[in-house]
């Protein structure tokens, strides 16, 4: 009887899982493209923050050229003025034939400059005016050809936000099709990933004192070595110091994906998380992911450490490293900042490497 009951569980065991029906066959290939979607997205917003960032440069500079072509100006005015007293007391005083004919013989501004530039009668302060004259003359010249180009950049970049814009609005609209074909496995999936977030929380939390004093007597440590490098030839990176930032960044679990965010009240997206995250610890970063891989020291995988910042997908997404394999981030439209795996397989297919601010 025993030996029956062991080869029935046996045979419960060893019997084939029950088939996929085809509405769940039909949602994993959807989820599939919306996972391509996502990441096509992600690169879009990422070019759509790097031109945000060019345009602000380019206002301030825009700004910047404004002020130095008004001071310019001003003072070739004042300059002028002087000089156009100047020639009036030349030509109304006894003057000689040679002077008048400096004035007559002019056909231009500039001509009448280097003509009373040369001439002997002309005083050292009215040689410091004329130089002037000259200067500020130049200066506007060239501040008005640089605002022209600011404009054209300006113009350009305006133009290419729009473009992206609307390439992302496209874009979520088509994702929003494809999802709403599969609510109610969305749902599903929905419902369990709140779960094993609540639980991810929880570990993580458990895990962040013995983290903090792990990091506190790192740095208590002396570095011995620094510039030695590891056995595969890559040098030694710096002790972690922002290890602090992963209790910040949970604070901001739940906060709704929105591309192009960098605020709790209005969402973030992958780079402006990071950027608002880290700015509370006094480190400021761009609003923009391949530029944020710019800066600190480079990290191997096997050297990670909280607070280390990783980087997926092209430099088209980004989150920090929380410790245990895992790292917390703003993914995607439709997501929420959350905690995932670098071992879960897009993430590992889509690994580009890791850095480590100091």
């Amino acid at each position: 009887m025993a030996v029956a009951l062991f080869l029935g569980a046996a045979a419960a065991t060893a019997a084939p899982p029950p088939p996929i029906s085809a509405k769940q066959r039909e949602a994993q290939r959807i989820l599939a493209d919306v996972q391509v979607l996502d990441s096509r997205v992600a690169r879009a917003v990422e070019s759509y923050n790097l031109a945000t960032i060019k345009l602000e440069r380019i206002e301030s500079s825009l700004r910047t050229n404004r002020q130095e072509l008004t001071v310019a100006r001003s003072n070739l005015q004042r300059a002028q003025a002087y000089l156009q007293k100047r020639l009036r007391d030349l030509y109304t005083a006894d003057q000689t034939d040679t002077s008048l004919e400096v004035l007559l013989g002019s056909s231009s501004l500039d001509e009448l400059i280097d003509r009373l530039d040369t001439e002997d009668r002309v005083s050292a302060e009215d040689s410091r005016i004329l130089r002037e004259v000259i200067t500020f003359r130049g200066i506007v010249k060239r501040q008005r050809a640089t605002l022209r180009i600011a404009r054209s950049s300006q113009q350009e970049v305006v133009a290419g936000r729009v473009a992206q814009k609307r390439l992302i609005e496209g874009q979520l609209a088509e994702r929003k099709r494809l999802l709403s074909s599969v609510q109610g496995e969305i749902a599903k999936l929905q419902a369990e990933e709140a779960a094993r977030q609540e639980r991810l929380q929880r570990q993580l939390q458990a895990r962040l004192e013995q983290q903090r004093r792990e990091q506190a007597a790192r740095l208590d440590e002396t570095v011995v070595g620094a510039t030695a490098d590891t056995p595969d030839g890559a040098p030694v990176p710096p002790p972690a110091v922002y290890g602090g930032v992963v209790g910040i960044a949970m604070r901001y679990l739940g906060i709704p994906y929105r591309w192009g965010g960098a605020s709790p009240s209005g969402g973030f997206d992958c780079s402006g998380f990071i950027m608002y995250v880290y700015a509370q610890m006094g480190v400021s970063l761009p609003h923009h992911a391949a530029s944020q891989y710019g800066y600190g020291t480079p990290v191997s995988r096997d050297q990670l450490e909280p607070g280390d910042l990783v980087f997926f997908d092209g430099l088209g997404h980004n989150g920090i490293y929380i410790g245990g394999g895992q790292f917390i981030h703003s993914p995607h439209t439709g997501d929420v900042v959350k905690i995932s795996s670098l071992g879960a397989g897009f993430y590992t297919q889509n690994w580009v490497g890791a850095r480590r601010l100091s």
